[in-house]
């Protein structure tokens, strides 16, 4: 089992069971104490889980692993994410308008957006707006409204005037899962409201999503399957999803 792969699926482990031993981990994935002893040590630097004497617990037992602090769900898949935004890039042109969400995922795009000579960029999260101001050629639009503590994204329909004002040219988007049957979904229900008015208001929308997110469903889907006009993800995502998703009439790029 890839590494990323098992620390992902180490922590939804943790979520369902909030403490859990070394050897129920080793026997659960397949994967030796040792080896699991060294994921356990890394999730702990990125201060996802503590371990004690023989296991594990999530850091924060009453928050589901769908709200880690953001600056940490920066570092889970971070090489897929940078793989997966380069290719983003080549869908982006001078003198478009563009949405992003407040995802890591789209944070990192943020940052590669200075190579454009006119962009405008439309955006729910702090992050982003806080990266983007100091690029002279992009002029930043930010959705107002209520923040969401430890995400640094705006949740809600306070700026829903403002939205409805927009015609993008696309949005690009992470979620917390991608499903043929539920589309993109993901765990917060105001933020999920904002994200669904955001991917109306754009002609094409983009998914970014990793391996790890391939296949899975969260509690409120904001963009049907069929919505979707192209999905970019990584070389480990499940080849027999990625032919289901193609099959099924969704344009997949493998970066």
């Amino acid at each position: 089992m890839l590494t990323s792969k098992r620390h992902d699926d180490i922590l939804k482990l943790l979520e369902k069971n909030e403490r859990i031993t070394t050897k129920e981990l080793s026997e659960c994935l397949n994967t030796s104490p040792t080896t699991i002893r060294t994921d356990l040590a890394y999730l702990e630097s990125l201060n996802l889980i503590q371990k004690f004497h023989g296991g594990a617990a999530l850091v924060k037992k009453t928050s589901p692993l769908s709200e880690l602090i953001f600056s940490n769900r920066e570092h889970l898949n971070h090489e897929e994410k940078n793989i997966i935004t380069d290719e983003a890039l080549n869908h982006i042109q001078d003198g478009q308008c563009i949405i992003l969400d407040a995802s890591s995922t789209s944070l990192m795009l943020s940052k590669k957006l200075g190579q454009f000579s006119k962009l405008t960029v439309v955006t729910n999260g702090i992050y982003n707006m806080l990266v983007l101001k100091d690029m002279p050629s992009i002029n930043i639009i930010f959705i107002g409204g209520v923040v969401t503590k430890d995400s640094g994204s705006i949740e809600g329909l306070l700026g829903e005037d403002l939205v409805k004002n927009i015609s993008a040219d696309a949005i690009f988007f992470s979620a917390h899962g991608l499903s043929q049957n539920e589309g993109a979904t993901d765990f917060n229900l105001y933020e999920v409201s904002l994200k669904n008015l955001m991917a109306s208001r754009a002609k094409r929308k983009i998914a970014l999503i990793d391996h790890s997110k391939i296949g899975n469903t969260s509690v409120a889907s904001f963009c049907k399957f069929a919505d979707i006009n192209l999905l970019i993800t990584d070389q480990k995502a499940d080849k027999a999803t990625i032919n289901d998703f193609t099959k099924h009439g969704l344009d997949v790029t493998i970066a």
